[in-house]
């Protein structure tokens, strides 16, 4: 089968949508079928072919992560899709790339498959800064109901976002295919203790101090200011405990939160790593003993599953998108808000070392489901059916 992947985001840039394309062209290629990626370009201002991955020109967002925003349609690139005739497109996103997908689509003649990764209600205060973003939202649900019945499958990567789905009166049927992870890179044998000890000796991170660590985005939506505040009501109550809070990652949030660790007077005690190489994310879940993590916008979580691979211990602020994934008290804890942070860092600390093994052994068994075998050959099963409804 050959497949073209219309994505806005792609590997260098680091998300979750970036991630779960780049392990779909990954499985596609193999288990033998033959894949195009369509994506932006954040190296320089032409079309640029390199292999199966072809990136397009385009506008930087400033105010978005530094994302390209691509035009909707690229004659160059539409001769590339169209002499690698492909016999479906996988739709990723909703912006210029993701346009010019349906465009592509309807030239040629070949069915689409549309996932929908990103909740976009939760992003409008990027485009309307508070005004006018109610108006903004509904124009959204109108654009959701438009889109999920012109492709001719359509994937959601969660139970919570088929939900918004149905909330938003779409009536088309949806898959629901968590993205697999590729989790060998996240055991123990695959990150050598002697690279875990160079990296926390670069941060200044010590043999006898209990270690929080955060990785992802970081920006405004990941409400990592609340790890912050509960964090600092942790420090002010149990001042005797050597600790540290590990941020992993960049975003346009980063010096507020800076300043924020400052004016909460644990700038000491907390370690900004900044944005780091994708193929060395895995080494970085082991820089500390339990993963926290405060956004409730999330579809998947694969931050979440990747920690969970990596054996540590979740600490996570409740969302629906979760329930599926963590049990409380077997393989991970929930908190409701900065006050239940403080007290549940201290609790989770505090478990005998028998219980912290048995909790990650549970941890590995829970995340079998989002293996890469399995997310492959539910993405084939839908591309089969969209073929099939095409004939």
């Amino acid at each position: 089968m050959k497949v073209a992947l219309f994505s806005d985001t792609y590997p260098p840039e680091i998300n979750g949508v970036a991630t779960s394309c780049r392990t779909l062209h990954n499985s596609l290629l193999k288990h033998g079928h033959e894949c195009l990626v369509v994506t932006t370009n954040p190296y320089g201002f032409e079309l640029a072919l390199d292999h199966d991955v072809m990136r397009l020109p385009g506008i930087r967002l400033r105010h978005l992560y530094d994302y390209r925003m691509a035009w909707v349609y690229n004659s160059g690139a539409m001769r590339i899709v169209r002499e690698f005739q492909p016999d479906l497109i996988h739709i990723q996103t909703d912006y210029g790339i993701g346009q010019f997908g349906y465009i592509a689509a309807n030239k040629l003649k070949i069915p689409t498959v549309y996932t929908y990764h990103t909740m976009l209600e939760d992003y409008t205060y990027y485009v309307t800064k508070g005004v006018f973003d109610r108006a903004a939202k509904g124009i959204l649900r109108m654009y959701m109901r438009h889109r999920a019945h012109t492709a001719d499958e359509f994937i959601a990567p969660a139970e919570k976002t088929k939900e918004y789905m149905r909330s938003v009166m779409v009536d088309k049927y949806v898959s629901v295919i968590p993205t697999g992870i590729d989790f060998q890179a996240f055991t123990a044998d695959n990150n050598p203790p002697e690279i875990i000890a160079s990296i926390k000796k670069k941060y200044g991170l010590k043999d006898n101090e209990f270690v929080f660590v955060s990785l992802g985005r970081v920006a405004k939506e990941k409400s990592i200011d609340v790890l912050l505040r509960g964090y600092a009501i942790f420090k002010n109550e149990h001042p005797e405990l050597k600790t540290k809070f590990v941020i992993v990652g960049g975003g346009p949030a980063l010096n507020e939160l800076k300043e924020l660790s400052q004016t909460l007077k644990i700038d000491d005690s907390v370690v900004f790593v900044g944005p780091i190489n994708p193929d060395e994310i895995h080494y970085y879940y082991y820089l500390g003993d339990i993963f926290i993590n405060a956004s409730v916008t999330e579809t998947q979580g694969l931050t979440f599953m990747e920690a969970l691979a990596a054996s540590r211990i979740l600490l996570v602020r409740y969302d629906d998108s979760l329930r599926d994934l963590i049990k409380e008290g077997k393989n991970g804890f929930f908190f409701l808000d900065e006050n239940d942070l403080a007290k549940k860092l201290l609790y989770v600390m505090s478990l005998s070392s028998e219980m912290k093994k048995e909790i990650r052994m549970n941890g590995l068994e829970s995340i079998e489901p989002y293996s890469l075998e399995r997310f492959y050959e539910n993405v084939i099963r839908v591309y089969k059916r969209a073929l099939r409804n095409k004939w």
